[in-house]
């Protein structure tokens, strides 16, 4: 026997199958970072148990579905909140390929490759010397966000993860800036609930979460799920 034929042998050995695949399940399914059989059927599972508590009526509800699934925690679905019809803008900007900004790496690698031709930036990445952070005492994410400020205009923003980033979006927005859309679900004890109420005091489509909770998981299934909306629509036309 090959070394070849002997890693394989051992490889069938460790490989398990945590849930059947239903046939059905697999075909249905919508999510552009299934791959497998296995998966596919996971994820319709999860999505299965989480219709019935949100339902289907609306792109709401699919958002609400998916943060749900990515959070294991069917309330969180009761504090999103959309504010100036924030799905269709969302749509809109993936289908004309805005960037989408968003606070850290773990967000930016938890967006789908797959559906859209938008890049997407870690605003940490545009200002590695912390040059703006340093000069003006302030969070490396929130000088990120600043020092990307020329494009921002039409642009999607998420961030899920750090306050201090929110309410720099802001004050872009107050100063004339205006993205498409902002995912809002920084997520922690200080200024988090407070910096998510300052996003839906703009007047700019949005997507956030009420008080403490959010983080990266939220930030990503909402991002995630907007683009599976924009391959549905495009798919029926």
């Amino acid at each position: 026997m090959t070394t070849e034929e002997q890693n394989s042998l051992e490889l069938d050995k460790l490989v398990e199958i945590t849930m059947e695949a239903e046939p059905e399940l697999v075909e249905m399914c919508r999510d552009m970072g299934a791959q497998t059989e296995e998966a596919k059927a996971i994820y319709m599972t999860s999505r299965r148990i989480a219709s019935k508590l949100v339902g289907d009526d609306s792109p709401q509800g699919r958002v609400r579905q998916r943060c749900m699934i990515s959070t294991g925690d069917p309330e969180v679905a009761e504090i999103m909140r959309f504010t100036n019809d924030p799905i269709k803008a969302g749509v809109e900007a993936i289908k004309n390929g805005a960037p989408i900004f968003v606070d850290i790496n773990m967000v930016k690698a938890g967006i789908t490759k797959k559906g859209h031709d938008c890049p997407v930036i870690c605003v940490l990445d545009e200002d590695k010397d912390a040059e703006i952070a340093h000069k003006y005492g302030i969070t490396r994410t929130a000088a990120g966000f600043l020092n990307c400020r020329d494009r921002l205009e039409g642009a999607i923003v998420a961030i899920g993860n750090a306050p201090s980033a929110a309410f720099a979006v802001c004050r872009m927005i107050d100063h004339g800036i205006k993205p498409a859309l902002v995912i809002g679900t920084p997520v922690g004890f200080v200024n988090s609930a407070e910096s998510k109420e300052e996003v839906r005091k703009r007047d700019i489509p949005s997507i956030t979460c009420v008080g403490t909770r959010g983080g990266t998981p939220i930030a990503v299934a909402c991002v995630n799920e907007i683009v599976a909306i924009k391959r549905d629509e495009e798919t029926c036309d």
